[in-house]
């Protein structure tokens, strides 16, 4: 095997032998599991092969090493190429893993899966999503940086490395994450475009024919144009000018070969998301000289490739940096590692606590938005993590607290993101910045418009990240807008995604304890949905108060055992305990329970479900305005719902809730029918 020697001036395998080794893997371990993307990791290896030696910042024995530079695989189909990287470098990824790529009960799925211990940064698969993330974490970088860097002392101070390709380029989304980029002049954020022109239909210049150099040199970005993807010398070249770029991010648009190396199938969409064959493996062997059986690395090759040694050094100079950070800084240094750690500041349950009960004392009317930004006046003080942002309806979600200060391409320092008109860009981003670390993000926008970042929102509760999602004007009740804007549906569609957490507030305290709750959860996004109507605040004990951590609690109760429950929420609160005193005057014994997070409720004792919802009494009836789903399993068979089950209309908010059943007189006429 020819040996080449390398910048460190140690004799190793030539580039290519290190680069087919990428390939070997992939190829067998599709074909082992007779499902997978052999293409793309064969036609990016020795992009790969020359960043992962020669730039990436890493240490495989630390995978979590706070300073480490972060990559990113947006075209995630191609999961072979990273895992093979993973088990070349040193990564605790063994080749039992690799030989048993896409099994279950394996670490090696089909698209990677965040796991931050074996190195894998970010879920990615639905293609947009990586490079959206990656433009979050770059963003996290230079905000940190900004933060916590002292002359002489860059201990924030590393690079976000993609890998892309056309998919992700196609994607809206890549629109709205890179054009932000380049606003905000990410210029540690580097991306490796693998400019093959093979998507899964075949040959992409009949659908894709984007002059892609000159849209990203409009975004403001660096673009290093016709790099040739396997030439390892042009590669080198292409990214020593990225990274010597601090100002603007930069996009490498390599030249390569789909399943580079396959005599018959190299350049088509054949190797794109099918194993190439056993005959075509072993053609592809003997076309790249590869004489090892399959999951087989030479020791010599397998030295070459492990970045133990090279990833330790580089942790301690920046540990023995820190270290002298800490002595001249104790402070900052105290700071910054309680945010690494994702720990809240010290005395913050009392600190919360005694907000809230300063919220309820004031007892204040108030839209659930104006009561949202009220709490974020009262905890954001306490949280410098704390970074906020709207898609261009600042003053409409009211996501701008008073300590709020703009980010801009030329200062990072601030904690407030002017995403412009990008829900689905500024909610992927946010998931970018949970998965840096040192951030609680959280972002805003209608409730209807949810819809556009669905996928970013899927991907958060995928991940367990912490994603605050502010959705405001949360149903008829915004009025005059009407049905493009008023969410039906919406609410009902978030409860059923797994791990997301909705909270649907009736007032100001309520409001309070879903900030703090959102706060708190590390392991899963929170979606806050506000009302744009104000709604009068409802009178509770101290015991109450606390019930409401609990997801439902009785707000109001009947002397002795209820005949009736009425379950509502947000703005149907208010609207249940006016109907309960109305039946309550004639003769009904009512309980009202308030039921801001299904999720929490759910996940409460039996015993405590059962002494807010006792199975003996049947007759109940929910109230929410949107959609019915959802309800009938809390009031059964026997019991009723007060929703809607069509759109709306464009009139003003008091003649809608009218005109859809959303009345004392309504809900006191079905629950008489029930009764009777």
């Amino acid at each position: 095997m020819p040996l080449e020697t390398s910048p460190r001036n140690v004799a190793r395998p030539a580039r290519r032998d290190l680069a087919n080794a990428i390939r070997a893997l992939s190829m067998d371990a599709v074909q082992a599991a007779n499902s997978g993307h052999p293409g793309a990791p064969m036609g990016m290896a020795d992009i790969a092969e020359v960043l992962w030696n020669d730039y990436l910042r890493h240490n495989p024995a630390n995978p979590e090493w706070v300073d480490r530079d972060r990559f990113v695989l947006s075209n995630g189909h191609g999961s072979m190429l990273l895992y093979s990287l993973l088990h070349l470098t040193g990564y605790p990824l063994s080749m039992d893993e690799i030989r048993n790529f896409r099994q279950f009960g394996y670490r090696t799925a089909g698209h990677p899966e965040r796991e931050a211990e074996l190195g894998i940064e970010t879920t990615t698969g639905p293609l947009g999503q990586g490079i959206s993330n990656a433009v979050g974490m770059a963003l996290a970088e230079k905000m940190l940086a900004a933060e916590f860097n002292r002359p002489g002392f860059e201990i924030v101070d590393h690079k976000t490395w993609v890998f892309t390709g056309d998919g992700c380029l196609m994607e809206g989304i890549s629109h709205e994450v890179c054009s932000l980029a380049g606003t905000l002049k990410l210029g540690k954020l580097i991306c490796l475009y693998d400019d093959n022109g093979i998507s899964i239909d075949g040959e992409v210049a009949a659908w894709f024919s984007d002059d892609t150099a000159a849209r990203f040199r409009a975004y403001g970005w660096q673009v290093i144009d016709n790099v040739d993807g396997h030439d390892s010398d042009a590669l080198n070249a292409a990214i020593a000018e990225a990274v010597a770029d601090e100002e603007r991010p930069t996009i490498i648009c390599c030249k390569t070969v789909i399943g580079f190396g396959s005599p018959n199938k190299q350049g088509t969409a054949s190797t794109h998301g099918a194993p190439l064959g056993a005959d075509e493996i072993a053609a592809t062997r003997e076309a790249l000289g590869w004489q090892y059986p399959p999951f087989e690395i030479p020791q010599e090759i397998a030295n070459a490739w492990d970045g133990r040694d090279k990833g330790a050094a580089s942790e301690q100079a920046w540990n023995d940096l820190f270290a002298r950070y800490e002595l001249e800084f104790p402070e900052l240094a105290a700071e910054f590692l309680r945010r690494k750690h994702g720990a809240l500041p010290e005395s913050w349950n009392e600190f919360a606590a005694g907000k809230i009960a300063e919220i309820d004392t004031a007892g204040a009317k108030m839209a659930t938005r104006q009561a949202s930004l009220l709490a974020l006046n009262a905890f954001a003080p306490a949280l410098p993590e704390l970074i906020g942002g709207s898609a261009d309806l600042t003053g409409s979600n009211l996501t701008k607290h008073d300590g709020s200060r703009p980010v801009s391409g030329d200062d990072a320092s601030g904690n407030y993101l002017y995403f412009g008109v990008r829900e689905f860009g500024m909610s992927a981003i946010c998931n970018g910045m949970a998965l840096h670390g040192s951030f609680i993000p959280y972002s805003g926008t209608f409730l209807t418009f949810s819809d556009y970042a669905r996928n970013a929102l899927r991907m958060a509760a995928l991940m367990e990240l912490q994603n605050i999602f502010v959705y405001t004007h949360d149903s008829i009740g915004l009025g005059e807008d009407g049905p493009t804007h008023q969410p039906v549906e919406h609410v009902a569609s978030l409860r059923i995604m797994p791990n997301m957490r909705v909270w649907r507030p009736c007032d100001t305290v309520e409001t309070a304890v879903a900030w703090r709750d959102a706060i708190e959860r590390r392991n899963g996004p929170v979606s806050l949905v506000l009302t744009r109507q104000g709604l009068p605040h409802q009178a509770r004990s101290v015991a109450q108060r606390d019930n409401i951590a609990r997801g439902g609690y009785v707000l109001r109760d009947s002397d002795g055992t209820p005949e009736l429950i009425l379950i509502a929420t947000g703005s149907e609160v208010a609207l249940a305990v006016e109907s309960a005193a109305v039946l309550s005057d004639s003769g009904v014994k009512v309980r009202v329970v308030s039921m801001p997070c299904v999720e929490l409720f759910d996940q409460q004792t039996a015993d405590y479900r059962e002494s807010v919802l006792p199975a003996a009494v049947s007759a109940r009836v929910a109230i929410e305005a949107g959609v019915t789903e959802g309800w009938w399993r809390f009031v059964g068979t026997s019991g009723r719902v007060v929703g809607m089950d069509t759109f709306g209309q464009s009139a003003p908010a008091e003649k809608l809730f009218e005109h859809y059943g959303f009345s004392v007189d309504n809900v006191v006429s079905v629950t008489r029918e029930l009764l009777d």
